[in-house]
């Protein structure tokens, strides 16, 4: 089985996203293996990648998945690129069965 697309972390999960703005709708569409063997999910939204609206709704939907509210998520990488990891505080253990339930 491959690994997840996420990781703990002392205070909580790091989630490594593909990132698709402008894609129709807000959703999940689930896991890929990237070509260098990197576990992502999949993620689309509506908003446009201006002024931080997609990363604001990438962040809104990867925290809801994990159970957690959106003040607890924020992204630390790939700010202006496809691929992005969100952290999410909180306990790893709980978000991380949150986020494998779907």
């Amino acid at each position: 089985m491959s690994a997840a697309p996420w990781r703990a972390t002392p205070d909580g999960v790091v989630v490594a996203c593909r990132l698709t703005p402008k894609g129709g709708r807000d959703a999940i569409d689930g896991a890929a293996t990237l070509a260098d063997g990197t576990r992502v999910l999949l993620v689309r939204v509506r908003a446009v990648p201006e002024n931080g609206k997609a990363n604001d709704a990438l962040i809104r939907l990867i925290a809801d998945r994990a159970g957690a509210p959106a003040s607890r998520a924020r992204l630390v990488a790939g700010a202006k690129s496809r691929l992005k990891q969100v952290a999410i505080s909180g306990d790893p253990a709980a978000l991380m069965a949150k986020l494998e339930q779907g």
